[in-house]
């Protein structure tokens, strides 16, 4: 062992995973036990009956060691010893105050319930342990994603003690003492250690580790690979490489950024190889990983988030998701084909297929996968099916070259552990957003402005959910933007859904004399038209002037529950959708950025020209809200999803102004009459008249096939 072990030696060793398991002592030794702390999310997850608050508690004191540890207090004192002695200590204190809280949740109650008449009774070492959580849940976020999120929560606090007594309106909450406080954000549901915390410890983390599996076992080597077979061979086919890479990179990697930084660097001197311009090669990869957080079988955290809110198993939201990710990178395969024929990109430069890569990854891709995906499926809880998955991960690579021995086995739990700590302390954090607004009731005023903003429109409403998601993005990672857009507007997002039923049944009449006489309570001169029926715009301008009190006890009435929660995931769909917006959106645009540095071309600009592409997060969220592509039988979701690709493909063609050829001026009409109809919802007659003339105006710019030149 060194005599001298410098700061930096020993924190990167902890979590390097060449080195971690080799000297110095320290070092190897910590991260055996992020190995072991990884292990026992499995084994409590799977064998070991852990009580919930308990593990979510150890979970989050765990992840805050390792955070401390990995993330300095400040980059300028990265070299100092004694930063790093504090930092420990710190971690220390923070775990121990974690065990603390769990250790005396029944005191607390038992307390309490023997001061009949008095707030919540904590001692000395309680408010000390719960206060010391709730500056680390803000400390560490600031250390790992900067200063939006600690200031959204000391801001969200603030408001339920003493902000909200002195705001306007309906913004006006009543305040709260301390004590109150303090026990909603450490023991309620909706607090630190509740429901977000349980989706992280029980799911989250496992998927992370999977992940680290796949990535150990050789698994990523076979995407790319994979990808080169399929598409190496088609015009531009290094860009469809990319595509179709970076779709299945992203059910391994949980990350755009990662999934840029891990596929681009391949991919991307592919493309620009193959003819493509650097600064459409960058945007190609940028949204093509950002892609990957949409698609199934892993969606990331947001869609385990989902699944609380919802109550939809997992298993239903990806097969709900599988045609909306298809049409998605459809998309982006079509602008790259238009791109290839714009350009004159051919195929002579057909990359080489590594087949011991091909062949060696095969087995712990599918196999392990394969079985996973059968399990969410069929109902098996995501934390059952992500172990099943990393035992059989194991099995099968003893099968091939990439043998999953102990070595690697422990490689990858540091791996995952490590991708896991800006997730696990965030998703804490956000809990006590997350608390604030429920405790509060701000959620219901924020939906209340967003329906008296958009005047019931849900485009509008749709439009400032994209810019607000836009904004936040600019300062936080998509999940945390995501949560706290769907706390505050998935609700009243899913009650104007709900409205369009509503104004259906209103157009026929409702005969119900008890559902009918709700509608007396509006202000409206169509109230006593309900029974016997109105006109369209009668029955929306009925619905509009419906006050928000009573929307919320009309819509249970006239709308099914199960149409409900489906008009819910719908709203959470298109949040969900529209939060990636901010990996390839100027100004803010991390994933944009990490392709522009591979590609060697221009940061914003890239990040316009992956905004370009990436527009299917922005049609997608539309279809969402106005066919029944979520939900629907099977017949209409083909239906929808076949009939899309000749819209999104118009729409492409329009923004790139090239099809198979230059256009003349005479096809643009056909195309935007084309796609305009094809995109009509479930009109079959239209979409197949729209599908038409798409197709139709295809074979005509293909008459006038002039390249342009880079």
């Amino acid at each position: 062992m060194p005599e001298d072990i410098t700061y930096p030696s020993l924190r990167d060793r902890v979590f390097d995973i060449q080195t971690g398991f080799e000297k110095p002592f320290s070092a190897g030794l910590l991260t055996w036990g992020v190995v072991f702390f990884g292990l026992w999310h499995v084994a409590t997850n799977l064998v070991i009956s852990e009580p919930g608050y308990w593990q979510n508690c150890i979970h989050f004191g765990g992840f805050a060691f390792l955070a401390a540890l990995s993330a300095p207090i400040s980059k300028r004192l990265v070299g100092s010893k004694s930063c790093l002695l504090i930092d420990i200590i710190y971690g220390v204190l923070v775990a121990g105050s974690a065990a603390w809280i769990a250790y005396v949740e029944d005191d607390v109650y038992a307390r309490t319930l023997s001061e009949t008449g008095k707030t919540w009774q904590f001692g000395v070492l309680d408010w000390t342990a719960g206060l010391l959580l709730i500056f680390a849940a803000i400390e560490l976020t600031r250390r790992l994603t900067g200063w939006i999120i600690p200031i959204l929560i000391i801001t969200a606090m603030s408001y339920i003690l003493f902000f909200g007594e002195a705001m306007p309106g309906a913004f006006r909450a009543a305040s709260l003492p301390l004590s109150d406080v303090l026990f909603r954000s450490m023991y309620n549901d909706e607090g630190m250690f509740g429901i977000i915390t349980t989706i992280s410890s029980a799911n989250i983390v496992l998927f992370m580790i999977f992940g680290a599996f796949l990535v150990k076992s050789g698994a990523s080597d076979f995407v790319i690979e994979f990808a080169k077979i399929i598409a190496g061979r088609f015009r531009g086919g290094a860009a469809f490489v990319a595509v179709i890479a970076s779709a299945l990179t992203g059910t391994i990697s949980g990350s755009a950024v990662a999934n840029t930084a891990s596929t681009g660097v391949i991919t991307i001197p592919l493309m620009k190889a193959n003819g493509f311009r650097p600064m459409f090669a960058a945007g190609v990869e940028a949204a093509a990983s950002t892609g990957g957080q949409i698609m199934p079988p892993i969606m990331g955290a947001g869609a385990f988030v989902m699944v609380s809110y919802t109550g939809i198993d997992y298993g239903k939201i990806v097969l709900y998701s599988i045609v909306p990710a298809i049409l998605y990178f459809f998309s982006i395969g079509f602008i790259v084909r238009i791109e290839a024929m714009k350009r004159d990109i051919g195929i002579e430069k057909a990359t080489k297929i590594e087949r011991d890569k091909l062949v060696s990854g095969a087995l712990n891709f599918i196999v392990p996968l394969g079985v996973m995906t059968w399990m969410l499926v069929s109902g098996r809880t995501p934390s059952y099916a992500a172990c099943a998955a990393i035992a059989i991960l194991i099995l099968t690579s003893w099968f091939t070259p990439n043998k999953m021995t102990p070595k690697k086995i422990s490689e990858a739990f540091l791996m995952g552990m490590k991708t896991s700590i800006m997730t696990a302390v965030l998703l804490v954090a956000v809990g006590l957003i997350n608390n604030a607004v429920t405790t509060s009731g701000v959620a219901n005023s924020f939906a209340l402005m967003i329906a008296q903003w958009s005047q019931g429109s849900l485009l509008i409403a749709m439009a400032l959910i994209g810019l607000a998601s836009l904004v936040l993005g600019m300062g936080l990672p998509v999940t945390a933007a995501y949560i706290v857009l769907a706390i505050l507007s998935a609700p009243a997002l899913a009650g104007m859904l709900a409205d369009g039923m509503i104004v259906d049944q209103l157009v026929q009449g409702i005969k119900d004399p008890v559902k009918a006489a709700m509608f007396a309570l509006v202000d409206s001169p169509h109230s006593g038209k309900v029974a016997a029926g109105m006109g369209i715009e009668e029955a929306r301008s009925l619905v509009a002037a419906m006050p928000f009190e009573l929307a919320v006890v009309v819509r249970p009435a006239l709308v099914d529950p199960a149409t409900m929660t489906t008009f819910l995931l719908t709203a959470h769909l298109i949040i969900f959708w529209l939060s990636q917006d901010s990996n390839i959106t100027p100004p803010v645009c991390l994933a944009a950025f990490t392709a522009a540095g591979i590609a060697g071309s221009r940061p914003m600009a890239t990040g316009v020209q992956s905004w370009k592409i990436a527009k299917g997060l922005y049609i997608v969220p539309l279809i969402f809200a106005y066919t029944p592509i979520i939900g629907g039988s099977f017949f209409e979701v083909v239906h929808v999803g076949f009939f899309s690709l000749f819209g999104i493909y118009a729409l492409n063609v329009l923004i790139q102004n090239y099809s198979e050829g230059a256009l003349k001026i005479w096809i643009y009409p056909l195309f935007i009459l084309g796609g305009s109809l094809a995109f009509w919802p479930m009109e079959t007659a239209l979409n197949g008249i729209g599908a038409v003339l798409v197709f139709g105006s295809v074979l005509l710019s293909a008459r006038n096939s002039r390249p342009i030149k880079n």
